[in-house]
Order: C-alpha cells, then sequence, then structure tokens
C-alpha cells in the first residue's frame, strides 16, 4: 500500500481511468456475471441442458421455463447458461492460440526487420486479405466439425491481428534511448527484446485480446450455426439459432433469447475494450 501523498502506481491510475468510463464498467459487470454463470452452471442452472420433455414442446416464456423451451422441450435457460461455457472457452482459447502465434512473429518481424520481416509482414498480409469469418470457416471445415477444431481454426486466423500489431509497436519502441542503452551495456539483443521491448507492448496487446475475444465469439457462434462447432445436444448459441430458424413465426423466443445473449456479450467485451485503451493508454482519449 502507498504512503499519502505518494503517487499512484501505474496499475492504480488505470483502474481510476477505467472506473471513471461508466460504459467500461458496465460491460465488465456484464462480462463478471456471464463468465460466473459459465463457472456455477451446474449450480444455477434450473434444468440439465440436454433433457427433453415432449410434453413441453415450444412452450412459451412462463414460471416453470422463464425462457421457454425449444423444439423437443429443452428449456432455452438452462441451455443459455451451459452454452456460455462454449463461447467463452471459444474466445479465451482462441485469443491464447492467436497470441501464442502472433506474438512471437509479430516481436521477430519488428526487431530483427530484413528478410524476417518481410517473410512474416507478407504471410500475414495474405492472411489478412481473406476474410476473417471465411478464412475460420474454411479452415474449421478442413479440421473437422467440433468445438476444439473451431477454437484452432479462429485462433490461427486471429494470429495475423497479434501479429500486425506486435510489429508495429515494437518498431517503434526498438528506437527508444533505453533500448540502445540496453544494447550500448552489451546486453544480448535476445534479452533486449524479451526484458526490454516487449513488456512495453503488453498494454495494446490486451487491449487487443479483449476486442479479439468479442470477434472470437461471434465467429464461435458462426460455426456452431453452420455445424461446424460445439455438436448437438450439447447447448451453444450458435446452434440454438440454427434450430430456431425453423420456428421463427410460431416460436421467435427460441431465437430472440441466443441471440441477445451473443449481442450482450460482445457489446460487453468491446465496452471494456475501448476502456482499456483509455485507461492504458491516456494519449488515446
Amino acid at each position: 500500500m502507498s504512503a499519502p501523498g505518494s503517487p499512484a502506481s501505474p496499475a492504480a491510475q488505470a483502474w481510476a481511468r477505467l472506473r471513471a468510463r461508466p460504459s467500461a464498467m458496465v460491460g465488465l459487470a456484464i462480462v463478471a456475471l456471464v463468465v460466473l454463470a459459465a463457472i456455477l452452471a451446474p449450480l444455477v442452472s434450473p434444468y440439465d441442458p440436454t433433457l427433453q420433455s415432449y410434453a413441453t414442446i415450444r412452450r412459451p416464456p412462463s414460471l416453470a421455463h422463464p425462457f421457454g423451451t425449444d423444439e423437443v422441450g429443452r428449456d432455452i435457460l438452462a441451455r443459455i447458461i451451459w452454452g456460455a461455457r462454449a463461447s467463452l472457452a471459444a474466445g479465451l482459447v482462441s485469443v491464447l492460440i492467436a497470441m501464442a502465434a502472433g506474438i512471437p512473429l509479430g516481436l521477430a518481424a519488428g526487431y530483427l526487420g530484413g528478410i524476417v520481416d518481410g517473410v512474416i509482414s507478407r504471410a500475414t498480409d495474405a492472411m489478412l486479405a481473406c476474410p476473417f469469418l471465411i478464412l475460420a470457416i474454411a479452415l474449421a471445415a478442413f479440421l473437422g466439425p467440433s468445438l476444439g477444431n473451431a477454437m484452432i481454426a479462429i485462433g490461427v486466423t486471429a494470429a495475423p491481428l497479434f501479429v500486425r500489431l506486435t510489429r508495429g509497436q515494437v518498431m517503434a519502441i526498438k528506437t527508444e534511448l533505453y533500448v540502445e542503452a540496453a544494447r550500448s551495456l552489451g546486453i544480448r539483443e535476445w534479452r533486449i527484446a524479451a526484458g526490454q521491448v516487449l513488456p512495453n507492448v503488453v498494454p495494446q496487446l490486451l487491449v487487443q485480446a479483449t476486442l479479439t475475444i468479442a470477434t472470437a465469439i461471434i465467429a464461435e457462434a458462426s460455426l456452431s450455426f453452420l455445424g461446424l462447432g460445439q455438436q448437438p445436444p450439447a447447448p451453444s448459441w450458435g446452434s440454438m439459432l440454427n434450430s430456431a430458424q425453423r420456428f421463427l413465426s410460431n416460436a421467435p423466443w427460441m431465437a430472440v433469447w441466443p441471440g441477445a445473449a451473443i449481442f450482450v456479450t460482445v457489446l460487453s467485451f468491446n465496452l471494456v475494450g475501448d476502456g482499456l485503451r483509455d485507461a492504458l493508454d491516456p494519449r488515446a482519449r
């Protein structure tokens, strides 16, 4: 704990700036609720998400089933809660894969330059030239339909975003005086890159990671909608929308709730990412 009158730490200053943005705090609260619901799904879910009941097929929202039931009598609220696990797992794991692949390549391209930068940059440009979702669908179809393969496909497709961001930040940072000072002391280049340059890129990477999680959730829902992600009867917001499209006229609640879950979760992550951008880099305000 800092002494009275002493300057606040950078983390405390960033948190104060984040708290000053109501939209970011609302987004953070919603993200926390979704994460808690996913973690505590066995405790908070009112029903088994795969339990079928042909006596309650396509029932509208009621006290027994607050979000209604689907085409085989499964409780939609239970499937929304359990489906949050698939969406959040896809978002987090996909971003970790993208960061694990993209950050080292971007660091090498930005710090080493020359032919290394040329090869990595051209490969990155080629992948970025393809629409994100189209490339993810192609990779998921090649790997086979499953949630794990969908995560890999989304992660590989998102990796060029981190390559480009890391490369640009590293190229700007490696010319700073403290990097030149470290080099003049005879410190090895790889230690300068890992110990001096990379830590200063972390704030921008955190912002990009938060925004990419939102994109990955949409991508997972799209792949599940097309049958390339989470496989039935396991719950997924995208597969729920796929099932609901046949009953839009007589059971609209089947599409409303999973669509609302995707919209609110993605919007919340975007609000948090926007708030982090201002909190970690005040110059962006």
